[in-house]
């Protein structure tokens, strides 16, 4: 397990997964040496691709080895919280909640959840110089060991390590800090997913160029400008705004759904508008939509939150009726009430005064109180398509607000918290389809509060993903005198406490409001010594090893590694005693002490046993001698030579 990838961190190098990738689909352009002959390459793309030698791209100090880093496996465990994770409202709970760095949750995700989540959103640091944000390495590396690794000057590897050993807040290090979770963000997304990030002027710039360079400036959605302040100084052009920099994973595959969850009530009435339209061809329209629509309502769901639609199910939102060109057409409508003709647009009227007169007459024409008002126009539900608006607007002070409501002995639990609103609105431009969210700078948990919201709203199943750090909370913090010692801590009670609020006010809704809490773990000095030293021909096993991580971690670590996820149901198998564990194609041996009848007894099973088919069989190589492994190796042996005739995987793990 971990000194495995230990050995295999040891030779990774930048781009090593990229060079895997390649070697994988393109292994006639790898030499005999292993050098890639990128001409050769060429060849390949020849009428397909356009190859160029000139570009430009983003360049800052440390970049190889933010993508060293992104290549390097995680030599942390996975240890499951079981006294939460067995509570009834958990038990079966497809959330999760990952306490640890984010960059190490990440590394475990991909193993399962790659190409699964549909959307990501993140507020990471913004780098202001106040808010905290100092990048500070685990990776202990030398200069000599960075300089050979990275082929750079040990000059340069020593100021790389300068960055990352005594921390800094600059922009190399910003980027430095962003670039290999964007890497990992990049592959975790499904091919039609997308990522929201939020950020504020001090790196907007540069995450731009690192999100063209990640995930490439053709699949740039757009750019949100996010007012939500009011800025009184007087030296400086106001910013009262953030961003939020949106990318998807491949534009040709992004989701046609792009458009605000309203729509899903607008297509339904497309859909029943065709239908009318081919049933009645030539009749008034107009009445039977309205007879239909007033039929049907009931059975289409609550209907004040789509204020656009009127009782008739007619759009009455604005739409100006004049004509944005130079030559409009210009006559009085008189206003029905007042009697005076009223205001004209400036470049007057789009319809001549015939199809305006029409208009009017069906009804289609909105006026205002009195003349004063330019006239607007109903349109249609199968005639209007939202747009995702690249300008929005709240109140900064709603995510506090909704804090203090969940906390309300808490004046201030958190500063400067996101609204659920906010992620609300995002994704109702996005078809989550009962998928996977993930937000890996979790903080207080704004997006979990925002996914149970609308699962409740729309009687959905949406899943989520947080990830936060076990960063401690300032010792002068209301939360920490609350009695919060970590910023995680104060995320997972936050869903607690939105789940009861949820409940309380929906008390009909079944949905999901549970989560399995998981930590990240790094191997005890100790540990990591007896796994570095510990001799694999030994005769005996070290079952300190095993104690030190627990079976429970072991386990959950594996079911993650092997694709299993981190809420997969495994069963426990009793071999007469001694107990193993197996899921689907894998069985795990884990616990010390095998004896020769539970052996016996697991060939049984795979010779009599028709639904008992795990091909892989996993065993951690602390608990066993060289001898005991050599046997069990040879005694599964005659289950491939037996009527079942099934070829067994045999891994050690160490």
């Amino acid at each position: 397990m971990i000194k495995d990838i230990i050995d295999k961190n040891n030779s990774v190098t930048p781009g090593s997964n990229e060079l895997e990738i390649l070697r994988e689909h393109f292994p006639a352009c790898f030499k005999e040496d292993g050098s890639f002959d990128i001409v050769r390459f060429q060849e390949y793309l020849k009428d397909k691709v356009e190859v160029t030698d000139e570009g430009y791209e983003l360049r800052f100090l440390g970049k190889n080895y933010a993508r060293m880093l992104a290549s390097l496996d995680t030599t942390t465990v996975i240890m499951p919280d079981e006294a939460h994770n067995s509570l009834p409202e958990n038990k079966g709970s497809k959330n999760i909640y990952i306490s640890g760095d984010n960059l190490d949750a990440l590394k475990h995700l991909l193993k399962s959840y790659a190409g699964q989540v549909k959307c990501i959103y993140i507020d990471p640091p913004y780098n202001t110089g106040s808010d905290g944000f100092v990048y500070n390495d685990s990776f202990n590396f030398t200069a000599e060991e960075l300089s050979t690794k990275l082929s750079i000057s040990l000059d340069k590897a020593q100021r790389i390590l300068d960055l990352t050993l005594r921390g800094s807040a600059s922009h190399s290090a910003w980027l430095m800090f962003m670039l290999p979770r964007l890497l990992l963000a990049r592959d975790i997304l499904s091919k039609d997913g997308i990522i929201f990030i939020s950020i504020d002027d001090n790196e907007q710039g540069n995450l731009k160029l690192l999100c063209d360079d990640v995930f490439g400036e053709e699949n740039l959605v757009g750019q949100i400008i996010w007012k939500n302040a009011t800025d009184n100084n007087p030296t400086n052009i106001a910013v009262e705004h953030e961003y939020i920099v949106c990318y998807c994973k491949n534009r040709a595959s992004l989701s046609p759904i792009w458009k605000s969850k309203d729509s899903e009530i607008k297509d339904l009435l497309l859909r029943k508008g065709r239908e009318l339209v081919q049933s009645y061809s030539g009749e008034d329209l107009q009445q039977i939509w309205k007879a239909w629509y007033r039929d049907h309502k009931s059975q289409l769901g609550p209907f004040e939150d789509y204020k656009f639609i009127d009782e008739n199910g007619i759009y009455t939102g604005s739409r100006s009726v004049h004509n944005p060109g130079k030559e409009g057409y210009h006559y009085d409508i008189i206003h029905p009430v007042t009697g005076k003709p009223c205001a004209e647009p400036l470049r007057g009227y789009r319809f001549p005064e015939t199809s305006m007169q029409r208009l009017i007459e069906n009804g289609k024409i909105i006026f205002g109180e009195d003349e004063t008002k330019l006239v607007e126009i109903k349109v249609y539900a199968d005639e209007y398509e939202d747009k995702f608006s690249s300008v929005y607007n709240f109140d900064g002070r709603s995510g506090a607000n909704e804090l203090r409501d969940l906390f309300p002995n808490i004046t201030q639990i958190f500063k400067n918290p996101k609204c659920t609103t906010l992620i609300m609105h995002l994704l109702s431009f996005v078809d989550l389809q009962g998928g996977y969210f993930l937000d890996f700078f979790g903080g207080s948990s704004t997006s979990a509060d925002a996914i149970l919201r609308i699962n409740q709203k729309g009687d959905s199943d949406n899943k989520y993903i947080i990830v936060q750090a076990e960063e401690a909370c300032n010792e002068d913090s209301e939360a920490f005198k609350a009695g919060y010692q970590t910023i995680d801590a104060i995320g997972i009670d936050r869903i607690r406490c939105a789940a009861k609020k949820i409940a309380a006010e929906n008390p009909l809704f079944h949905g999901d409001l549970g989560f399995r809490h998981f930590m990240l773990k790094e191997p005890s000095r100790v540990a990591l010594e007896k796994i570095i030293n510990f001799d694999k021909h030994t005769a005996f096993g070290d079952n300190t090893l095993m104690d030190e991580f627990g079976v429970p971690t072991i386990l959950t670590t594996w079911l993650e590694r092997d694709g299993y996820g981190l809420t997969s149901d495994y069963h426990s198998l009793d071999l007469g005693g001694y107990t193993a564990y197996y899921i689907d194609k894998h069985l795990y041996l884990i616990n010390p002490d095998l004896t020769d009848d539970a052996v016996a007894i697991l060939l049984d099973k795979y010779q009599t046993e028709a639904s008992f088919n795990p091909q892989n069989v996993v065993i951690y190589g602390y608990s066993f001698g060289w001898n005991e492994l050599q046997s069990l190796k040879d005694s599964l042996q005659t289950v491939q030579a037996g009527e079942k005739n099934l070829r067994i995987n045999f891994e050690i793990r160490y």
